[in-house]
């Protein structure tokens, strides 16, 4: 299946109330993030989503990001993009890019980066801080919410905000 790229925010009329747009998780430990990454990951539609990723410091992101990326295969480290803003990685048949806004100040870095043509193309996008960019990134389709309850649990919310997002949604 194809998926056209995201090259702006999707809209949707209708009454779509039957639909589920979000759903609550509990992580009892890192096996269960690996186990909800691994989930994440089989689903085919992954390949050309928007994933964001919402939490305090601490809460689990990066360590999801770190999960999921193994999950779809990819190999040798896997660093923060916390300095660069943003680490690509390949995996077999996709090519992903990692997102970290959390020092993202300048509307101007997005341009000069090449943002805007990394979200034109295929592949798979995965935001931590997407607030500090929002008013420039097309509108995620699934939203990742990590609180962390103490040093092991988590509590998730998902919400699906696109028709991909539903799916993937689904699929969890």
């Amino acid at each position: 299946m194809t998926v056209a790229p995201h090259t702006g925010q999707i809209v949707e009329s209708g009454n779509h109330a039957a639909a589920e747009t979000a759903r609550h998780f509990t992580w009892h430990s890192e096996d269960d993030t690996t186990a909800f990454a691994q989930r994440l990951a089989a689903q085919p539609l992954l390949a050309n989503a928007f994933v964001t990723l919402h939490g305090d410091l601490g809460a689990g992101k990066t360590t999801l990001v770190r999960h999921l990326l193994r999950a779809l295969g990819v190999e040798g480290r896997i660093k923060s993009p916390t300095y660069a803003v943003v680490e690509p990685h390949e995996a077999p048949g996709l090519l992903i890019w990692h997102f970290d806004f959390y020092r993202f100040d300048d509307p101007r870095e997005w341009e000069d980066a090449g943002f805007r043509d990394i979200f034109a193309n295929p592949g798979l996008k995965v935001a931590e801080w997407p607030e500090k960019a929002a008013a420039l990134t097309p509108l995620a389709d699934l939203a990742i919410h990590i609180e962390a309850i103490d040093d092991t649990e988590r509590k998730v919310t998902v919400h699906a905000h696109t028709p991909i997002g539903r799916a993937l949604l689904q699929a969890l």
